[in-house]
């Protein structure tokens, strides 16, 4: 419940956002970006106060780590919508992608999850130092201007003669890019090795489980960068990155689920459709048709946005009353005797979760997989 309210701050800002700056130009008030730095400050203050709440009360439970996680998810593209907003990068494939790119940590942080059990975070990552920076970055942005990050380089730093009109709007997706695949890729694929390899089993087939992000990435590069899409040209950003969010949301939440429920890894979700669909339309000219108008475009970006919800938002209702009922545990709220939270309850529920034997842990999984398989 902590971590949903947190995130109500960040759909809060999506909506100023759509108010005050659509263009992504970085002309929208100062108070703008400080409500960007509150909102992203609130949500990551909240998603960490959230666990500590659980274990307080004695409620942490699987459920509770899929409904976390499955937030983090969602806020992968919105929150980092916000900050191609504050950065002032506009409709552009620099603000896409600053949008977009944080979803391959996640997605790889919740694969490394599957295999070793365990969520590791280095010294610097996104939960955490990542939010900060991006706090830092709207703040700097509200108080200095937006502007800020295209002004050379060297009118801040000296140096000339190296960095010429070097802004630091250029290096930024390359920062992005070499941040995660220096410093977070390679960790989760050793960690994952040394996991399966303590257990006797073989590396090969994992890169296979790689299949729904590269599909997600593939599909994108093809849509975006085709000389055919409008997604740039008429700034269907805000309306492509909320789409994304629930079909991201959705690939990370399956690979969660099935690491609770000791399932076999889903390499699809009906979600990356559509995505493939966006591709092909915005490609037709290597099958000898025409393109496509930017108002055929947009009906199609509004028709993903409403299929992926819509099947979004059931699949969540349906897991997480499965979740409740099997535990006995409510989603949002938790049970009170005579007006006082009753830990015991709670306190046994989560030695439960976390103290039982092997051999009671795998058949209560079994039991728990046959109801999530119901619902799948």
């Amino acid at each position: 419940m902590v971590t949903l309210l947190g995130f109500f701050f960040i759909i809060g800002n999506v909506g100023l956002l759509v108010m005050f700056d659509p263009d992504f130009t970085g002309e929208g008030p100062r108070w703008l970006y400080y409500s960007y730095a509150l909102g992203v400050w609130m949500y990551s203050t909240m998603d960490n106060v959230d666990g500590k709440q659980a274990r307080r009360t004695g409620t942490s439970s699987g459920l509770g780590e899929l409904f976390d996680h499955g937030i983090d998810s969602l806020n992968c593209t919105l929150a980092s919508l916000l900050e191609a907003s504050a950065m002032g990068l506009g409709s552009t494939r620099a603000g896409i992608f600053t949008a977009l790119i944080p979803t391959l940590p996640m997605f790889f942080s919740t694969w490394e999850t599957y295999h070793t059990h365990t969520l590791y975070l280095g010294y610097f990552n996104g939960p955490t130092e990542g939010l900060i920076l991006a706090t830092t970055i709207m703040l700097l942005s509200a108080y200095y201007g937006p502007g800020l990050w295209r002004a050379p380089m060297a009118s801040l730093l000296g140096f000339d003669q190296y960095l010429g009109k070097l802004s630091f709007v250029d290096i930024w997706v390359p920062l992005l890019l070499v941040s995660f695949f220096v410093a977070h890729l390679p960790d989760c694929i050793l960690n994952v090795i040394r996991a399966r390899r303590s257990r006797g089993q073989s590396v090969a087939p994992l890169f296979k489980e790689w299949t729904p992000m590269i599909i997600f990435c593939g599909a994108l590069l093809f849509w975006i960068g085709s000389p055919e899409s409008h997604i740039l040209s008429h700034n269907y950003i805000t309306l492509l990155c909320v789409t994304l969010s629930f079909a991201f949301g959705r690939m990370t939440t399956k690979i969660i689920l099935a690491h609770l429920t000791k399932q076999d890894f889903p390499y699809w979700t009906v979600m990356l459709t559509p995505m493939i669909g966006g591709a092909v339309l915005t490609n037709l000219r290597f099958v000898g048709l025409g393109p496509v108008s930017a108002e055929t475009e947009r009906l199609y970006l509004w028709a993903t946005l409403i299929f992926c919800a819509l099947v979004y938002f059931r699949w969540a209702v349906l897991v997480i009353n499965a979740i409740c009922e099997f535990l006995g545990i409510n989603c949002l709220t938790i049970p009170k005797e005579n007006g006082q939270i009753d830990t015991t309850l709670h306190s046994t529920l989560a030695k439960h979760q976390y103290k039982k034997s092997c051999e009671r842990q795998r058949k209560e999984a079994a039991s728990w997989t046959r109801s999530i398989q119901r619902v799948e």
